[in-house]
């Protein structure tokens, strides 16, 4: 998923904050197959980062997500950034993860990283003018793993920086896309995102295309 990059850069970043709210899991699923048992999908659920997590799996995570682009001869930043640099990204605004509730043997379970966005990213570079319109709130460094794509995980993700703009007052969400990646640009019209815009930022080597959506009012 496509996010609006910044210029890496030292400092130590503030330790987050700890979940406003509790998770919610996403529903099981079983999903019948002839002449097999029920096959149930992975129980995920969506949380604010964590100081416990690994910001090494997390910049793993990204590197898998934004591969297509990579492959596509685009450079975006989450596709090739350092721990450093996630580390000071997913600082500087709020960091929801997607978690894949793995059961162990001993009846324990792990909670592995498959999904990322970061609502109200804070630039150093100068953004698209609709990001500074009064109202406006936007995330970045939208990734699900490409392994778990399809399972709706990006939209529990979607949904939760939407709600999180609403709380906050915003009456309208915007982010930053690669405008190469038309499958990606197909995704967010399918959420009701329309094309505002376009911009270059300094440090890619494509066109962004700024995509906006109405919110809710909040009630």
């Amino acid at each position: 998923m496509a996010a609006a990059p910044e210029t890496p850069s030292g400092g130590e970043p503030p330790r987050p904050q700890r979940p406003s709210r509790p998770a919610r899991p996403s529903p099981t699923i079983a999903v019948p197959v002839a002449g097999a048992p029920p096959v149930f999908a992975p129980i995920i659920t969506v949380r604010r980062l964590s100081p416990t997590d690994s910001i090494a799996e997390l910049t793993g995570l990204l590197h898998r997500a934004y591969a297509k682009q990579v492959e596509m001869g685009l450079q975006p930043l989450a596709g090739r950034q350092d721990e450093r640099t996630t580390l000071k990204r997913v600082f500087s605004g709020e960091c929801y993860v997607a978690v894949h509730h793995i059961s162990l043997p001993d009846s324990q379970s792990r909670q592995k990283l498959v999904g990322a966005i970061l609502f109200h990213e804070v630039e150093e570079a100068q953004g698209p003018p609709c990001f500074s319109r009064v109202g406006v709130a936007s995330f970045s460094q939208f990734a699900v793993d490409p392994d778990l794509q399809g399972l709706g995980i990006g939209l529990m993700l979607l949904d939760r920086v939407e709600e999180r703009a609403v709380e906050t007052g915003a009456t309208e969400m915007a982010l930053s896309m690669a405008e190469p990646d038309s499958d990606l640009m197909r995704f967010y019209i399918r959420r009701d995102y329309h094309l505002v815009e376009t911009w270059q930022w300094p440090y890619t080597n494509y066109r962004s295309a700024i995509l906006s959506k109405v919110l809710p009012p909040r009630g």
